[in-house]
């Protein structure tokens, strides 16, 4: 029989961000109190998701969307809340470098407490066309340039 693991990841990670002041994530949700609009996900399960596939290397919101439907941890994560990838991709982009840092502070915690692994992470979805020919790579002159 294989040991139990030491802690769950999912559960690592929300038990991390739930401690964070998140004050700044919060006040972009513009429906909330006594104005009027759709409800919005709570930016505590749209942070949990990312930084949970970022930790296992995915970095798309498309991959994440549909993993939220498949994978019992994202499952887990989003807690009955269906979560649509344009939300999640939105939730980073308009974020920008406040989610980028968070999620390198809480990926960087957990690894220095041993509770995630890094073998592969993703920067993030998008791929970035190359525009360099084939016969730019065959002279040292040409790659030292």
């Amino acid at each position: 029989m294989l040991p139990y693991p030491k802690t769950i990841p999912p559960r690592a990670i929300w038990s991390v961000i739930e401690k964070l002041d998140l004050s700044l994530l919060y006040a972009q949700i513009e429906a909330r109190d006594e104005v009027a609009g759709a409800s919005a996900i709570d930016p505590k399960i749209l942070l949990s998701l990312w930084v949970f596939a970022t930790s296992e290397g995915e970095g798309s919101a498309r991959e994440i969307q549909r993993l939220t439907e498949l994978h019992a941890a994202y499952r887990w994560i989003c807690g009955g809340v269906a979560v649509g990838y344009h939300t999640l991709s939105d939730f980073r982009s308009q974020q920008g470098e406040v989610i980028d840092g968070l999620i390198t502070q809480i990926l960087a915690l957990l690894m220095q407490q041993d509770l995630v692994e890094l073998s592969r992470v993703a920067q993030d979805g998008t791929r970035v066309r190359a525009d360099a020919g084939a016969s730019s790579f065959r002279r040292e002159q040409t790659l030292q340039a």
